[in-house]
């Protein structure tokens, strides 16, 4: 939970930014579209065994990998929710006397943001399970029950590793999904959830 939490905040902050400099050029944004898109082809699985040669076995192949995979349907969704935004409004803000900065700060980024946690809820689900995929290159996580359980399958307690790994994360998975549901609740801007 704290590896899928930590690289969460990290891919949040990555893609919006990334987002902010993008959405204005529709070649830029076609260009995040088609690097998100492409970046889910990846198997996980290849991309730890990728890393794991120059950064070695532990925690930093886990948190790149979970981080990549986490960033990608984020990005999606803040290009889309910025680019999705009214340009009349975006025009009101302007004319009201707002710097460009201040327009995307105070106006562009909180009528974005219900889709943009949509795609933090997405990543969360997803990156759950790859987290659990991690502990192959003896990442942190609950994966460690699950490749020592089917390591020794058909041993003692070999099913028993793999099903309470499995449920863990399944468990993990919804409690972060209801906290992001109530995080939305919390920082939604008042009139956009009416």
């Amino acid at each position: 939970m704290s590896l899928v939490v930590q690289c969460l905040i990290l891919a949040t902050i990555l893609s919006v930014v990334i987002a902010t400099l993008v959405y204005r050029s529709g070649a830029l944004t076609s260009l995040a579209n088609s690097v998100s898109a492409v970046g889910l082809t990846i198997p996980s699985f290849a991309l730890i065994g990728l890393l794991i040669a120059p950064f070695g076995f532990g925690v930093t192949p886990a948190v790149i990998v979970v981080t990549f995979f986490a960033a990608l349907p984020i990005l999606r969704n803040a290009v889309v929710g910025l680019t999705g935004i009214d340009k009349a409004v975006i025009e009101s803000a302007r004319g009201i006397g707002m710097s460009r900065f201040r327009t995307l700060v105070q106006v562009e980024l909180p009528m974005a943001w219900p889709v943009i946690l949509a795609g933090i809820r997405v990543s969360a689900q997803m990156v759950m399970g790859i987290a659990a995929i991690t502990a192959y290159a003896l990442g942190p996580g609950l994966g460690g029950f699950i490749f020592s359980g089917l390591s020794r399958l058909g041993g003692a307690n070999s099913l028993e590793s793999v099903i309470t790994g499995v449920v863990a994360v399944i468990i993990l998975a919804l409690i972060l999904d209801l906290l992001l549901v109530g995080l939305g609740r919390i920082t939604t801007p008042r009139g956009i959830r009416v």
